[in-house]
């Protein structure tokens, strides 16, 4: 039990579903105040807030396109508003928008693959870090995803040159902030089902996946939320920043 998480308060953006979700409730079981944030699926954030409260927590619901530089402002502001600080930020949010070819790529699709997967990241940073260090401190956790390792799928390429920044930017961002005692780490997961999947990938696919991890089998959001708590809590990982964490079965080792 991670008894430092108590009280904390942690934004998580793309909380509705999936990977945030799980982490949503897993920072609610160590007793944290939990911003969920959501873009489209009201109803899922809604009970995922019922599910932080029933698990212990705090939670306070926050909506908007995080395309949207305002809507971030906005998504911060609400947040200090309501629980004072910004302890832990997990920036989860990002999606692949849609699975394309070379030369299928319009400068439209190449804007909302790096505004979703790039941009905001980095706009949530530049309106978190300056709260984090009035305060003293504080813990960024981003999500990348083992497509950055490996060049991305079918069509995924864009997606994972995306999340390749986040590995990146996570270590330049770990060195820039390491004085104001922000740490900064990533977690990489590997093929998990959530809706992720659902939306852009097909069985067939997702067998193939399967055959090329030594554990055999697709991993779960909940199997991911135990390296987030880790990471927010000072107590376990205290001396560990500029890390991209793997959760992915075996299927990449670095």
């Amino acid at each position: 039990m991670a008894t430092d998480l108590k009280n904390k308060v942690v934004l998580i953006t793309g909380a509705s579903t999936g990977i945030g979700a799980a982490a949503a409730r897993a920072f609610a079981e160590h007793g944290s105040k939990v911003v969920v944030h959501y873009n489209a699926s009201k109803e899922a954030a809604e009970k995922v807030a019922r599910e932080v409260k029933s698990a212990g927590g705090e939670a306070l619901l926050v909506g908007g396109d995080v395309t949207k530089s305002a809507n971030i402002k906005r998504i911060v502001a609400d947040t200090l508003a309501g629980f004072g600080r910004i302890d832990v930020l997990v920036n989860n949010a990002g999606g692949l928008v849609q699975r394309t070819k070379i030369e299928d790529y319009s400068e439209d699709f190449l804007h909302q693959v790096l505004d979703l997967n790039v941009i905001q990241v980095a706009m949530f940073m530049h309106e978190v870090v300056p709260a984090m260090r009035k305060q003293g401190g504080g813990n960024i956790i981003n999500v990348s995803s083992i497509a950055a390792r490996h060049g991305g799928g079918g069509g995924a390429i864009v997606y994972a040159g995306a999340k390749g920044f986040i590995s990146t930017a996570t270590k330049g961002w770990a060195k820039e902030l390491v004085g104001d005692k922000i740490r900064v780490n990533a977690v990489s997961p590997g093929v998990i089902t959530t809706p992720f999947h659902e939306r852009y990938s097909t069985a067939e696919q997702l067998k193939a996946m399967q055959a090329t991890i030594p554990m055999n089998r697709l991993g779960t959001a909940e199997e991911t939320a135990g390296t987030f708590i880790y990471l927010a809590s000072d107590a376990m990982s205290g001396y560990v920043t500029g890390q991209v964490i793997e959760v992915n079965g075996g299927q990449y080792m670095p």
